[in-house]
């Protein structure tokens, strides 16, 4: 629909026309997969894909939510007055938590407002359709009243929101891509200090495709808590030997000196990929920067082979998408995007050979899985910002 429906619904729904818009897009990540909370580097970007918000100030201290995408849901009303979680009001408590979280950090929001989205982020996906509403919602309402929020202090918000408005253990990559995104650049963001480089992600002859296996992401959070422990025991080991504070302080040449020491393989294994991951986002750095497609498209191989491998974070529908990109010319690279057990991978794909590689993909998937995937193209895209028209 894009914005220009979406204002034409909010004066439908509201009675009155919306007075400002805003877009906050989705995030993939290139590389550096499951090392954020290792203390490593993660290397993503915003894409074009993402939520649209118009949005009306309103003179009391309501607030009423509209969102395109749940439309049997109606509008959901609020007050500022109130703002603790409420399970029956669903994905709204995403934005309200946000709500919450500035107020608490002394950047309480006066007056409420009527605010209609529309997002074209699959849901369930994992390009972080949840994390684009958050922070869309802390923009729009930092812009509308001018609450003095900063970009990076916007990612921090909508952080804690999840981690203890929602009880959501995530790092705070996807917001801080999503906050900060920048046109035709990916970022290295070293999630342990929040410092950050751009570096260009343009390729003349390429794309980024986003194959989508189309299944929910069941047993997410807790496979992804189980690996959050099985790394805490790796750490315990690491410092027997080594002072260091995060497992992503190691090189791989350091862990490997002190494998004898880990009785348990698995508990290595896990180790190894967010140590040897870390250490590809460096190479990434300086491949992208000279523009090497293959070099970064090996990269993007080696990752995979260690989340399937190492982490064990892939399954049948990821590794048929990826594995069967892989083998058709034209494909660069491939790899698991997101956490993992379903959602979506992502290649860098020559322009000419896009449609080929759908057009195969598609069909041994289908004959592999039994339903259809499905493909998006995507260009590394700005972070959240008002639509002025």
């Amino acid at each position: 629909m894009g914005y220009e429906g979406l204002k034409q619904v909010f004066q439908e729904i509201y009675k009155s026309p919306g007075e400002r818009v805003f877009f906050a897009p989705g995030r993939i990540n290139l590389i550096g997969e499951h090392i954020d909370y290792n203390g490593g580097n993660v290397f993503p970007c915003a894409i074009d894909l993402g939520t649209y918000a118009v949005v009306k100030k309103r003179e009391d201290r309501i607030v009423r939510f509209y969102s395109t995408n749940m439309p049997e849901k109606g509008v959901i009303e609020i007050s500022l007055d109130d703002l603790s979680y409420n399970k029956e009001h669903g994905w709204t408590n995403y934005p309200k938590g946000v709500l919450y979280m500035l107020a608490q950090s002394n950047k309480e929001v006066p007056f409420g407002f009527d605010i209609a989205y529309e997002g074209n982020i699959p849901n369930g996906s994992g390009l972080s359709s949840s994390a684009s509403i958050s922070v869309l919602t802390c923009w729009v309402v930092n812009e509308l009243y001018n609450l003095g929020v900063q970009p990076i202090e916007c990612a921090q918000i909508v952080q804690k929101t999840e981690n203890e408005y929602l009880g959501v253990s995530t790092g705070i990559m996807d917001q801080f891509a999503i906050t900060m995104g920048k046109e035709k650049y990916a970022m290295l963001l070293d999630t342990s200090d929040l410092s950050y480089q751009y570096v260009p992600f343009d390729f003349e002859d390429a794309t980024l495709l986003i194959m989508n296996t189309c299944k929910r992401r069941e047993l997410i959070e807790s496979a992804y808590n189980t690996r959050r422990d099985e790394c805490e025991q790796a750490l315990k080991i690491v410092r027997e030997v080594y002072a260091v504070d995060a497992l992503c302080s190691l090189s791989l040449v350091q862990l490997e000196a002190i494998q004898n020491r880990f009785e348990d393989e698995t508990i290595y294994k896990r180790a190894r990929h967010a140590v040897s991951e870390n250490e590809r986002t460096h190479k990434a750095v300086d491949v992208l920067t000279l523009h090497d497609a293959n070099a970064f498209g090996e990269l993007m191989n080696q990752s995979h082979t260690s989340l399937r491998d190492d982490y064990e974070v892939t399954g049948i529908e990821l590794d048929t998408l990826v594995q069967t990109a892989q083998s058709i010319e034209g494909t660069y690279g491939a790899r698991v995007t997101g956490a993992g057990f379903g959602g979506c991978s992502i290649a860098l794909v020559k322009h000419d050979a896009v449609s080929e590689v759908i057009q195969k993909v598609r069909s041994v998937y289908v004959d592999t899985i039994g339903y259809e995937p499905a493909f998006y193209t995507v260009t590394p895209s700005r972070g959240v910002h008002e639509i002025i028209e």
